[in-house]
């Protein structure tokens, strides 16, 4: 979205450089199973830019990894799909040689490493699967199995006296101890015992006693969940740290998807709605044949009324540079000034567009006087805006512009608004020498 928006507010001036983006929808058009393969794969791309702004400024959590994740796994299978698909127009295969350099080896670490659910913050652990790290697997075991663990302990030491009733038990006091009956203590002291038991409490009818095993697992036990967050988010900031070592390389990945996405979408488009290939040149032509605007067709298609009526628009001739409309409220007069100028956008930032043909001299600047607003704000009326608007255009517009005004003068007594529209267009017409 953030790319087709940047190519709509920035259409290209040069014929050469509108030609190759159109030569890469027109493939896309044309290969049917590829554009469809590239947009389901597309689909399932997460953003990531935006992860790697965040993991940038230190403000990324688990799930921007994963996102890194996806998107470089989903990148490697569109690169795949590119390699195999032959000879491809230079603009596709050059965002196609970017994915491929993208550092997809970083992807199959974060595979191994990130578990299926992720927390959206580090601090709350848990992001790294189980097996990836014995350590933490360790600690893990440790902070969850607490009771498992102690009970294979005390199954041990059961053992290796012979007395079935011994337990390993816990106070707030103590700790962890092992508990005997006090007429069992002689067998706690047997020398041929290969544990050393140290005597710690002695009650009525019980004897307590600790070992150095005993006392490393409480310690390892009560710093467990410390320590196994630690580890994880140990993994976190070596993960985002390769991850902005090859920053350059993911970023130019992440541009070049989002300039094959926007190829693809407006190829899916083209072949969906019907639009053909414009010619743009370095003539003053501006020759539709059978337009339409894209918005309103769009509109009556949904709402299932009637379709659209297409139209023609040609000026650019020696004798046809300025087009006069007159016609009732609700004639499309405004349709029509809106659709052509939308249909030059279309064209220069590389799209096909709605109509039977175009062929269109390259526009410069587009200016339009549409619509009518007041900025009262700033002491202006819906007049004064409309004159300071018309002035931009009378003082700007070269004979490569394009021009759409809807009406001038408004707001006046009826001949000093007819006064002001006919110098206007006297102007245009003489000095401007603008379409």
């Amino acid at each position: 979205r953030r790319r087709l928006a940047a190519l709509l507010g920035q259409p290209l001036a040069d014929p050469a450089a509108i030609a190759a983006r159109l030569d890469g929808v027109e493939a896309l058009v044309e290969a049917e199973a590829l554009r469809q393969g590239l947009r389901q794969a597309l689909a399932a791309m997460p953003d990531m830019e935006r992860a790697l702004a965040r993991l940038s400024a230190n403000r990324g959590g688990p799930r921007d990894l994963a996102m890194m994740r996806d998107g470089l796994m989903a990148a490697r299978a569109i690169a795949e799909r590119l390699a195999g698909h032959g000879e491809l127009p230079v603009l596709i295969m050059a965002d196609a040689a970017t994915i491929g350099a993208a550092p997809f080896a970083l992807a199959d670490t974060l595979a191994k490493a990130l578990a299926a659910e992720l927390p959206h913050l580090a601090r709350d652990g848990g992001f790294i699967a189980a097996g990836f790290s014995a350590d933490l697997d360790e600690q893990r075991a440790l902070r969850d199995d607490t009771r498992q663990v102690i009970a294979a302990l005390q199954a041990r030491y059961a053992e290796m006296t012979g007395l079935r009733t011994l337990r390993i038990k816990h106070n707030n006091i103590l700790g962890y101890f092992i508990e005997v009956n006090a007429q069992q203590a002689d067998a706690m002291q047997g020398a041929e015992l290969p544990v050393k038991f140290q005597h710690r409490q002695s009650m009525a009818g019980a004897m307590r006693y600790s070992t150095p095993e005993l006392m490393e697992l409480e310690q390892k036990i009560a710093g467990a969940s410390e320590r196994a967050l630690a580890i994880e988010l140990s993994f976190f900031q070596d993960f985002a740290r390769a991850i902005l070592e090859a920053r350059d390389a993911v970023s130019n990945c992440a541009a070049a998807l989002a300039s094959l996405d926007c190829i693809a979408a407006l190829a899916e488009l083209a072949a969906r709605e019907n639009y053909v290939r414009p010619s743009v040149d370095t003539s003053a032509a501006f020759d539709i044949k059978g337009g339409r605007h894209p918005v309103v067709e769009a509109a009556l298609a949904r709402a299932g009324e009637t379709r659209f009526t297409p139209n023609d628009c040609a000026l650019g001739g020696a004798h046809e540079r300025i087009w006069l409309l007159t016609g009732p409220n609700m004639a499309g007069k405004s349709t029509f000034l809106r659709q052509n100028a939308l249909i030059a956008i279309l064209a220069q930032m590389g799209s096909f567009v709605p109509a039977q043909s175009a062929h269109i001299g390259v526009i410069d600047r587009l200016f339009s006087r549409v619509g009518a607003a007041d900025d009262l704000a700033r002491g202006r009326s819906t007049f004064m805006v409309e004159m300071v608007e018309t002035a931009a255009i009378l003082n700007q517009a070269t004979p490569r512009s394009f021009v759409i005004l809807d009406e001038i003068g408004r707001g006046t007594a009826t001949f000093d608004g007819l006064s002001i529209a006919w110098a206007a267009l006297e102007y245009l017409h003489e000095e401007n020498r603008c379409r």
